[in-house]
């Protein structure tokens, strides 16, 4: 779809690139995404200037429902399936690259510079796949606020526009509504984290070391994660042809969560999925909480996406769901907005908005379905 924004902000080729080869990755992923609606460009342009025009309206509704009083974000970000796609290998890589170099060199100093070779094609094996999961991906995701990454686009707030053109049409929604309320739950995103400066740390310094766990240190690392990519994506397919998702859609490849071998390591899960619970659950209830008067079609739009969002789930959404292998688990993440608003029934919406304070706020895995004990652990 013609009109929108095409900045790329593509990964960085100086990390390292013999786990996962970044450049053939967004390489792929730009060559596989599926083309987007056709429309006219008048039509193309129309359907940007809407989005910009409604993201530009939420910070005083997000403000309003939420109470979190932050700093202005910079302008979203409208970008076409392949610019999403390519910001995403950036923020993998900018994620992962500490993780991965550690591997590397802990690999070296056990076996040597000389057989390091294999890498090379491991890392290349890796990159398509994930080139061709995220182009796989490209055609589902609505928008992202990108927090985790640590380079340029970092702090973005995406909408695909081809996306929700797409599912405006297939819902029959009005459009602005649609679109406004797809930016309000993105910008509720950047409100959380504005709101709390030590929250993108705290998850970037726990997936690193979950990943590091799991992935590296071991001969078998580059090996582990492409079976984890392979597992992703053929979940991903899956959930596409409607094949059942309770075991990961496609039997192919690892979840993480079979990599997770200890205690430990099942923990750091499930306290990384009750966060995503709470981040998520948060953002429904606010662009929902925003209300007819501000979304007049509110009611239809969550009616009906709600029926179909078990394929327009993002990114991370699928990496959780699918590839660690937390279907059953995962009940705790559809129980993210239930959460918020039994804290806020039980201690209005300042007390919720206690969660925000430190990570020993943050709520754990068991109360995530538990929100009285939340408020009694951190409440009194």
């Amino acid at each position: 779809m013609a009109g929108s924004e095409h900045r790329d902000t593509g990964p960085d080729t100086r990390l390292d690139t013999r786990l996962v080869d970044w450049d053939l990755a967004a390489r792929t992923a730009s060559r596989l995404v599926r083309p987007g609606p056709v429309v006219s460009e008048a039509e193309a342009r129309r359907v940007v200037g809407v989005i910009r025009e409604v993201a530009a309206a939420c910070p005083p509704h997000v403000a309003r429902v939420s109470q979190l009083l932050v700093p202005a974000g910079p302008p979203v970000r409208v970008v076409e399936r392949g610019a999403w796609a390519r910001a995403n290998v950036a923020s993998f890589a900018s994620l992962l690259a500490p993780v991965l170099e550690r591997a590397v060199d802990e690999r070296r100093s056990r076996v040597g510079s000389g057989r390091l070779r294999g890498l090379g094609v491991a890392g290349r094996v890796t990159g398509l796949q994930l080139g061709s999961l995220l182009a796989l991906l490209s055609s589902r995701v609505l928008g992202q606020y990108d927090a985790l990454g640590e380079g340029p686009g970092t702090g973005d707030l995406l909408v695909v526009a081809p996306n929700v053109l797409t599912v405006q049409r297939e819902l029959g929604l009005d459009l602005r509504d649609f679109a406004l309320w797809v930016c309000l739950h993105e910008e509720t995103h950047r409100v959380q984290f504005a709101a709390a400066p030590w929250l993108a740390d705290h998850l970037r310094e726990r997936a690193r070391a979950l990943s590091g766990d799991v992935l590296g240190g071991s001969g078998s690392g580059a090996e582990r994660l492409a079976s984890v990519v392979q597992g992703l994506r053929g979940a991903v397919e899956g959930a596409r042809g409607g094949r059942s998702s309770g075991g990961g859609g496609d039997s192919s490849g690892a979840g993480l969560l079979d990599l997770a071998t200890t205690a430990e390591q099942r923990r750091a899960l499930a306290e990384v999925t009750a966060v995503m619970a709470l981040l998520e659950g948060h953002a429904d209830v606010v662009m929902d909480d925003v209300g007819p008067s501000v979304v007049p079609t509110v009611a239809a739009i969550r009616r009906r996406f709600t029926a179909r969002r078990s394929s327009s789930r993002g990114l991370l959404d699928v990496v959780l769901r699918h590839g660690l292998g937390l279907e059953a688990k995962l009940r705790q993440y559809a129980d993210g907005a239930r959460f918020v608003r039994g804290v806020v029934t039980r201690v209005g919406t300042g007390g919720f908005n206690a969660v925000w304070s430190s990570p020993a706020a943050l709520p754990r895995p068991e109360e995530v379905a538990d929100p009285a004990a939340w408020v009694r652990r951190v409440h009194g």
